[in-house]
């Protein structure tokens, strides 16, 4: 499910999608900055990554808050582009990568890639279960409620009666 609420073709989007993407790279980035400064014994300086780190995170919400307004997601909305986004990385995304790295014989890259496509198959089938999981809840209440509806107005036939 792509994007409904935006044209894919607006350079706004496309210039939020990218600075996304930016921001995302680089609280991971620096994060491992972090990581390699405290474990050659410079606190200071992880911890200045870190703290760089997390306003970078709010950077990116920002960016989301934008490509994906509150007031028009739901739970099942999300659960949607998180499969989305999930089944790209394991049928097109990384089995393209995968195949650059073999034909320049980075073995090394293509056993992580090969982990990656393991762990997106993964990660899209937990939230498809999730989301067959909500949608049977849903079912069910709109039973209980339906219930409760009929109940309510066999009472008020008696009363108007």
């Amino acid at each position: 499910m792509s994007n409904p609420f935006h044209d894919p073709q607006s350079a706004t989007i496309q210039n939020l999608e990218a600075a996304f993407a930016g921001e995302s790279m680089a609280h991971i980035k620096y994060r491992y900055f972090a990581k390699l400064c405290r474990d050659m014994g410079d606190e200071e300086t992880a911890r200045h990554f870190e703290h760089t780190a997390d306003q970078e995170v709010l950077h990116a919400f920002g960016h989301l808050d934008l490509l994906y307004p509150k007031d028009k997601m739901t739970p099942a909305k999300a659960l949607q582009f998180a499969i989305e986004g999930e089944t790209y990385e394991y049928t097109t995304m990384y089995p393209q990568f995968r195949h650059a790295a073999v034909e320049e014989g980075r073995t090394d890259a293509v056993r992580e890639i090969d982990e990656q496509i393991a762990e997106s198959q993964e990660h899209a089938a937990k939230f498809k279960a999730v989301l067959e999981k909500a949608a049977k809840r849903f079912a069910a209440l709109a039973k209980v409620e339906e219930r409760h509806a009929n109940a309510y107005q066999a009472v008020l036939d008696k009363i108007a009666a």
